[in-house]
């Protein structure tokens, strides 16, 4: 168990993690919780700048404990730093072992977001 007892942030997405998401291992494929992250993260940071973003970076990305078929994959979200186009959201995803077990923090990192407009070039945050 980690140190962290309880997430930072809003829960933004939840999702069952399937069979069809496993590695050669038998545990869940790192990119597929990558891809909830980011899809998580992407919903808040839109929110925030009031219409679309796209990812450009991830850093500090660590994989804590691996995700198993049946986890609830839960998606923490927390505005971290807003720019004059960017915003860097914090992410942290926890599990519930079996759907109804214990919650254990499995992964974390800072995705950062652009703002853009309709022709896909960088726009000024709104709000």
């Amino acid at each position: 168990m980690t140190d962290e007892i309880e997430p930072k942030g809003d829960l933004t997405l939840r999702t069952l993690a399937m069979p069809k998401d496993v590695n050669v291992n038998g545990d869940i494929f790192g990119g597929w919780v990558l891809s909830q992250m980011d899809i998580a993260a992407g919903i808040m940071a839109g929110d925030k700048a009031h219409g679309r973003v796209a990812t450009v970076a991830v850093d500090a990305m660590k994989f804590i404990r691996p995700v198993h078929v049946g986890d609830v994959l839960c998606i923490y979200c927390h505005l971290a730093r807003v720019g004059r186009t960017s915003l860097a959201i914090e992410i942290e995803a926890w599990v519930l072992r079996d759907r109804y077990g214990d919650r254990e923090k499995v992964t974390e990192a800072v995705f950062t977001f652009v703002a853009i407009d309709e022709k896909g070039q960088p726009r000024p945050v709104e709000g």
